[in-house]
This record gives structure tokens, C-alpha cells and sequence, in this order.
């Protein structure tokens, strides 16, 4: 029962959190500067890492679903099933996972160190919004550099596929990008596109909210660090799951 206490207190902060995000998002504008430094750290910064992540989730894609589709014949259909894979689940999903824990960890650990130095508290005491200052520029650079980096993640993926599928199952190129081009439809961009801005807003504002929730010292700092990127993962499967159930069927 009082863990159940705990989780409600945890939402309810969490949601006055992103509602003083949103109440001065005029106000917010201001620290447009922050926010591009913000952009360079997790969207830039995060390129190898998501350049690596979507190759190799590709490459794998192919080559397992390209065993099992020769059996068939069917090989030919390799292209179709990367593509579908890439776009419309595994490039927006990996990347959401990846920067859970890189973004994740480095919201949470910054603020959450600035709360143990009280440096959080001289903000406030010098007129400052801790939401303004440090929130907003991090979750206005999660919405804009995480759908671009779900692109990279996508493309590589299926060039990756491409190329294991010449080379291991000698599948024509034509063939692949005709299978792959073919099979996408409207809903299917739409859907990969738009995951990406819902991963981005709440793993920028949960592992924020954990940042300001850092109490204990650095024992504490460390757990919260570690509960940021564990629940920010975990909604990422949860948001994929919504999307892929509900949103996919009234499309």
C-alpha cells in the first residue's frame, strides 16, 4: 500500500512537472541557446551510437528473416520485411532505447548533481525557473533531434540489409529497394515518424523529473540515474505498444 502511495506522489509530481513545463513555454523561448547546446550533445553526439544500433539491427533483420524466407522461395521478399521491420517498428524502438539510456543517464545525472550542490536552489533564489532553465532546453532538443536520428537508424538499417542480402543470399539489388519501396505505405511513415517525437518528449522530462528528485548523495544520485533510464525504457515499450495496437488501427 505504501509503495502504491509512493508511485501516485512520484505520478503527481511528474505532472506538475510537465504542466510548468508547458505553462510558460513563452517564457521558455529565451533559452533557445541552451537548447541548441542541447541538440549537440544528445542529437550529434548520439550519431555513432545510432549509426551502429540501426546498421547491425538490420543486418540482422536480414539475415535471419532471408534464411527462413529461402526456404520458401520467397526471398525475393527480404527487401519487404527489412523495411516494414526498420520503419515501422525497429528503427523508431532501438533509437528510443539507446538515448533512454544515454540521454537518460546524462539529464538525470546533471541535474540530480545540481540538486545535491544546491545549485537548484540558487536558481530559484535568483528568480530563475529550474523548469525554464535546465527541463526546457533538454526536452526542446529531444523533440527535435530525436526524429532525425529515428531516420538515420532507419536508413541504415535497410542499406545494411541491402548489402547482407546481395551478398549472402544474392538477391538483386533492384529487386530489394522494388520489395522495399513497394511495401511501405503512408500510414506506415507516419506511424515510424511520430514515435520518435512522443520517445523524446517523455524520456527528456522522466529522467529530468529524476534528476530533481536526487536525494542521499551520490548513492542516491546513482539510483535515480539508474531509475531514469529503467522507466524511461520502459514507457518507450509501452508508447511503442499503443502505437502499434491502437493508433496503427484507427489509421
Amino acid at each position: 500500500m505504501e509503495a502504491f502511495k509512493l508511485s501516485l506522489s512520484k505520478l503527481q509530481d511528474y505532472t506538475f512537472l510537465v504542466f510548468d513545463l508547458f505553462k510558460g513555454f513563452i517564457s521558455n523561448l529565451k533559452y533557445l541557446q541552451d537548447s541548441f547546446k542541447e541538440m549537440y550533445w544528445i542529437g550529434a553526439k548520439a550519431f555513432r551510437l545510432i549509426f551502429l544500433g540501426g546498421l547491425f539491427v538490420g543486418i540482422i533483420l536480414a539475415i535471419e528473416t532471408g534464411h527462413q524466407l529461402d526456404l520458401f522461395g520467397a526471398k525475393t521478399l527480404v527487401g519487404r520485411t527489412v523495411a516494414l521491420g526498420m520503419v515501422r517498428e525497429l528503427g523508431p524502438v532501438i533509437t528510443g532505447l539507446l538515448l533512454a539510456a544515454r540521454t537518460g543517464a546524462k539529464n538525470a545525472s546533471e541535474i540530480g548533481a545540481m540538486q545535491l550542490s544546491e545549485q537548484i536552489d540558487a536558481l530559484r533564489a535568483f528568480g530563475t525557473s529550474p523548469i525554464q532553465k535546465l527541463v526546457f532546453p533538454r526536452t526542446l532538443a529531444a523533440l527535435v533531434m530525436f526524429l532525425p536520428l529515428t531516420l538515420i537508424a532507419d536508413m541504415v538499417g535497410i542499406i545494411g540489409g541491402m548489402v547482407v542480402t546481395k551478398l549472402s543470399l544474392g538477391v538483386d539489388t533492384s529487386f530489394f529497394w522494388h520489395s522495399a519501396i513497394n511495401s511501405l505505405r503512408l500510414k506506415d511513415i507516419v506511424v515510424g515518424f511520430t514515435k520518435p517525437i512522443f520517445f523524446g518528449f517523455f524520456i527528456s522530462t522522466i529522467s529530468c523529473y529524476y534528476g530533481f528528485s536526487t536525494t542521499g548523495g551520490t548513492t542516491g544520485l546513482g539510483r535515480n540515474t539508474i531509475n531514469a533510464v529503467v522507466v524511461s525504457s520502459m514507457v518507450v515499450l509501452i508508447i511503442d505498444f499503443i502505437f502499434t495496437k491502437v493508433i496503427w488501427e484507427l489509421f
